[in-house]
């Protein structure tokens, strides 16, 4: 930013000095001229003024002109001719000064019956004094430009250093540092976004602190309140019949899932980010979700698939990946219909440069509706008579491992969860984005 801030500045600055230097340059070499042409013509005046005192009553030069009044008013290196009329001829010429002049600089003056006088200076002096007037003229606009990029130099800092300090105070704040930063830069306004991102700080952390507690609270309700439900389940799996101790296991086994469920999300929700974990196997994770939703799926006449590459990895919270997949495959179940398949493959979108592991669900249903689409990953919308929090929970769980889900086709439905980087021990291959 302060290279830009600065170029800015500098070429406003540039322009600014050649539209004001030139000119002024300009003049500067007329003035020079205007003042010795000047001085010229006074020379001339005072020239005219004793010559008319010489003449005689009818306007005529008896006995020839007293040049010595008149010489003085000569240059030492210029020369005068005067031309005025006398009783003998109407157009004597006098010349005072040296024989010739080298590249003349001429000024002219008719006295009308009295005759005229022309001057005549070399005009390399004056050639030299516009030479330095412009260099006079040059300094001073280069001198002015080096000291308005000097200020320039120095805004663009004073402006972009503190604007980068409250940018990476605003990352860090993005990344979970919570510290405050008493520094101030002596801009009002900068210093108004350092206050309000101090007074964030401090309310996204006590929320942050809260909400961690809260989910502490509850994961510990639940866990007690699901070993209570486990041990009534482990009383009815001594049942004399077969059946009811068949149907206690499986609840058992339930309640084993969700309680390793609840753990892994209080686990994740205190680790922030997945990039240094290993990569986990993604078909691997997947098929303990398929598991558990083929008897739903075949109590009302549907089929649940998996089907993908098995060496594709992801680095990726597992309990993370299983919520997500089973909010969608539990959508699936709840407003789709026919065969439901979840697939993992590698695919390159546009947004990225690398394969990236992909993983869809999507059935042979209706569909999502239009005017739905926009909003199905809205907290609190539902079309279904739902809570509306799945698809938003999906959601926030991708992407908070760096992920991204979206809804890829509305008719049927099919939903792209993209887990980053594909992992696998031999070549991948990239399937095609559809058009």
């Amino acid at each position: 930013m302060r290279r830009r801030i600065l170029r800015s500045m500098l070429a406003v600055l540039t322009v600014t000095t050649v539209v004001f230097g030139v000119p002024l340059t300009y003049l500067a070499w007329l003035w020079v001229e205007d003042i010795t042409r000047g001085d010229l013509r006074g020379r001339l005046d005072r020239a005219a003024t004793e010559i008319v005192l010489q003449e005689g009553p009818d306007g005529r030069v008896d006995g020839g002109l007293d040049l010595r009044s008149v010489r003085a008013i000569v240059p030492v290196d210029g020369r005068l001719t005067i031309v005025y009329p006398t009783r003998l001829d109407n157009a004597a010429r006098a010349d005072i000064g040296v024989p010739s002049v080298e590249d003349p600089l001429v000024e002219s003056l008719a006295m009308g019956a009295s005759g005229s006088l022309r001057l005549e200076v070399p005009a390399a002096p004056m050639k030299e004094m516009q030479r330095q007037a412009a260099a006079v003229v040059a300094l001073a606009v280069l001198a002015s430009l080096a000291a308005a990029a000097t200020v320039a130099v120095v805004t663009a800092r004073r402006v972009a250093d503190p604007l980068r300090d409250v940018a990476a105070r605003a990352a860090r704040l993005a990344m979970g540092d919570f510290r405050p930063d008493p520094r101030r830069h002596g801009i009002s306004e900068l210093d108004r976004v350092s206050d309000v991102l101090d007074s964030a700080t401090v309310e996204i952390a006590g929320r942050l602190q809260r909400e961690h507690a809260l989910v502490a609270d509850v994961s510990h309700q639940l866990r007690s309140r699901l070993t209570a439900v486990r041990l009534r389940l482990d009383e009815l799996s001594a049942h004399y019949d077969p059946e009811v101790v068949h149907e206690a296991e499986e609840a058992m086994a339930q309640v084993d899932r969700l309680t390793e469920a609840i753990d892994d999300l209080v686990r994740a929700s205190r680790d922030e980010d997945a990039a240094d974990r290993d990569p986990i196997p993604v078909m691997e994770e997947l098929r303990a979700v398929i598991e558990e939703w083929k008897p739903p799926f075949g109590e009302v006449g549907r089929r649940l698939v998996l089907a993908g590459d098995e060496s594709l990895r992801a680095r990726i919270t597992p309990s993370r990946l299983r919520e997500a997949v089973t909010v969608l495959v539990d959508n699936a179940l709840m407003h789709g219909g026919g065969t439901c398949t979840v697939s993992v493959r590698a695919v390159r979108p546009g947004f990225a440069r690398e394969p990236l592991v992909c993983v869809e669900v999507g059935d042979q249903g209706e569909g999502v509706r239009d005017e739905l689409a926009p909003h199905i990953f809205d907290r609190g919308f539902s079309a279904g008579g739902s809570t509306g929090v799945g698809l938003a929970l999906a959601r926030a769980l991708i992407e908070a491992d760096g992920g991204r889900l979206e809804l890829q086709q509305r008719r049927p439905a099919m939903f792209r969860v993209f887990l980053g980087s594909s992992v696998t021990g031999k070549p991948v291959s990239v399937a095609p984005e559809p058009r």
